[in-house]
């Protein structure tokens, strides 16, 4: 998918959204948080697509980040995540999605914690990352975002360990969020 800048500025801040537990309901397995299994099981969280719309009208790029290790797991088709992908895409506005397929065990560098998925996209689409935005549910989003050179948001959900170090900010939502996302990049501008 293809972003059209609106600005010199505004083109150059990004929020990257980590997909499950952000965007879209997150399965707990053993108390481990997974992917919905199949399109029909894709639910958008409360308050989402009306915080994505205000980031977007803002001219801030959305940029989903997820990891989908079940695919290497084979526990998940492609084909499936790339349809819920679509889905979460077209409800929220988000302008493209970046997606590792890979498994701790592969050792590759897009897997959160590490940053390659958000470095990327950083070179692809020339942005700010000091002026950018990483929102998670996982401490290794957060992870992600802190190397990367972002600003970060924990959404917790109570599953999981809190972050360490912790987030410049943790919300129980996206919605809740918006706020300081938006006086972050501002101040990038400002700056």
């Amino acid at each position: 998918m293809k972003f059209a800048p609106d600005g010199p500025d505004m083109a150059r801040r990004a929020v990257f959204l980590d997909r499950d537990g952000v965007l879209n309901r997150a399965f707990l397995s053993g108390g481990v948080p997974r992917p919905p299994a199949s399109l029909a099981e894709l639910e958008i969280l409360p308050g989402v697509v009306e915080a994505c719309a205000i980031l977007r009208d803002a001219g801030l790029m959305l940029i989903v980040a997820t990891n989908q290790p079940d695919i290497a797991r084979g526990t998940q088709t492609r084909a499936v995540a790339d349809a819920i992908n679509a889905a979460v895409v077209r409800a929220t506005g988000a302008h493209c999605v970046f997606m590792c397929v890979h498994d701790d065990k592969d050792h590759c560098t897009c897997r959160k914690p590490k940053p390659g998925m958000l470095l990327e996209a950083a070179a692809r689409y020339r942005l700010i990352m000091s002026g950018s935005v990483m929102v998670g549910d996982r401490d290794r989003d957060i992870a992600a975002g802190r190397t990367a050179g972002c600003r970060t948001v924990f959404i917790n959900h109570g599953y999981g360990h809190p972050p360490t170090p912790p987030a410049d900010l943790t919300v129980g939502g996206l919605l809740a969020a918006v706020d300081f996302i938006l006086d972050t990049t501002k101040e990038s501008i400002d700056a």
